[in-house]
């Protein structure tokens, strides 16, 4: 019998546009900045953004950013949290050190602050 992995914060996985998102929170924030870019309020919305975290030639991590997109020419890297963990914060911290140009946006529910308040 097959086990069925279960997450540790309870979070469900739903899929929207055929993309699987890893709880509720993203698949609803996803929703929200679709229609935004539908409306022409952002562009370039993309998904699961990688971010290789190097330090001195050796790959301490990889960071997925869960949205990136454009407010006029400004990009905005966002992560939907229910939960912030210490080892997010950790990487956050250091994603914004290796990419001098990257802040994340954290997200805790889908329409609050539509968009970042420096972007709008």
């Amino acid at each position: 019998m097959r086990r069925r992995y279960r997450n540790k914060y309870k979070a469900i996985k739903v899929t929207y546009d055929g993309i699987t998102f890893d709880s509720k929170l993203e698949g609803a924030r996803y929703k929200v900045l679709k229609m935004l870019q539908e409306a022409g309020e952002i562009s370039d919305l993309e998904t699961q953004v990688p971010y290789r975290c190097d330090v001195n030639g050796k790959l301490i991590c990889r960071y997925y950013a869960d949205f990136r997109y454009k407010v006029n020419e400004r990009v905005i890297v966002e992560d939907t949290k229910g939960v912030l963990t210490h080892v997010f914060n950790l990487k956050k911290k250091l994603v914004e050190a290796l990419y001098p140009d990257v802040s994340i946006e954290i997200v805790t529910n889908p329409n609050a602050d539509v968009l970042p308040k420096e972007a709008a």
